[in-house]
């Protein structure tokens, strides 16, 4: 895999695993390195249900963005960390329901952003479908571009999907959420999920990741992903494992929660 005409080529370290990439390996994505393949497989030794997890974790996607389009009336969704695009991504669910609908990506991978651009051409969405280069650590650029784009007097879906346990500091974490929700208006949602500490297996399988060179990851407990949602309602069922939120067909148990909450 080679892009030897972008900027961002140089940047890609292919020698060294990266989040976005090993997790597209584990959705059955082509987009991924060798050292990507290796973490991914370490982890999955100790616990296959990471692949199932990748999947699901989709088939939430999905549900959640077609709620929110058909049934709640949103038009406008921050989706932040979003990972390469891979199937049915945010602006495709959502403007299958609604043309309109507007959608701004944020991720600073490189690999994301080559793909990124290659997607925007093929589209030619324009406006509605934009994607910006930066690190969730930084909400404040994050809102200042999005708002070139999405009309913040308007409900918007604010999406942390899978990619919260980059950051240590639970305290960190909420602030990041707070700042964002706090930018708009009545009528938005939350929109989280992440993988949980439930079972020894996926503990383990954590620090396999680690272990092979990828990028720590923070599992926390149900509860504490529920506290990020303070403040808000949720929308039924509440916090539950992904494959339990308005399931299209029952999936054994994944250490996995989120949920949906609208802003009052």
């Amino acid at each position: 895999m080679a892009f030897p005409d972008d900027p961002d080529s140089a940047s890609l370290q292919p020698e060294v695993p990266h989040a976005a990439r090993i997790w597209n390996y584990w959705m059955g994505g082509k987009d991924n390195f060798a050292a990507d393949r290796a973490a991914g497989d370490a982890v999955e030794q100790v616990y296959p249900e990471i692949v199932l997890m990748a999947k699901q974790s989709r088939r939430f996607l999905i549900r959640v963005v077609r709620h929110l389009a058909a049934e709640a009336g949103i038009r406008q969704f921050l989706d932040i960390g979003t990972g390469l695009p891979t199937m049915q991504n945010t602006h495709e669910v959502a403007q299958s329901v609604a043309p309109d609908s507007r959608v701004v990506y944020v991720d600073n991978d490189p690999l994301v952003l080559v793909h990124a651009r290659a997607l925007m051409a093929e589209t030619g969405e324009g406006g509605r479908t934009v994607h910006v280069d930066s690190d969730y650590h930084d909400p404040e650029r994050i809102l200042g571009e999005a708002r070139k784009v999405l009309d913040f007097s308007e409900p918007v879906a604010v999406m942390f999907m899978g990619v919260m346990g980059y950051e240590p500091d639970l305290k960190v974490v909420s602030s990041i959420v707070n700042q964002v929700m706090e930018a708009t208006p009545s009528g938005s949602y939350l929109v989280l999920w992440d993988g949980t500490n439930t079972t020894p297996a996926v503990v383990e399988g954590a620090e396999r990741l680690a272990q092979n060179g990828g990028v720590p990851y923070i599992l926390r407990s149900p509860e504490e992903i529920g506290s990020l949602f303070e403040g808000l309602e949720f929308v039924e069922p509440g916090l539950v494992q992904i494959t339990d939120w308005r399931p299209e067909v029952a999936v054994e148990w994944l250490d996995a929660y989120g949920a949906v909450a609208r802003k009052p």
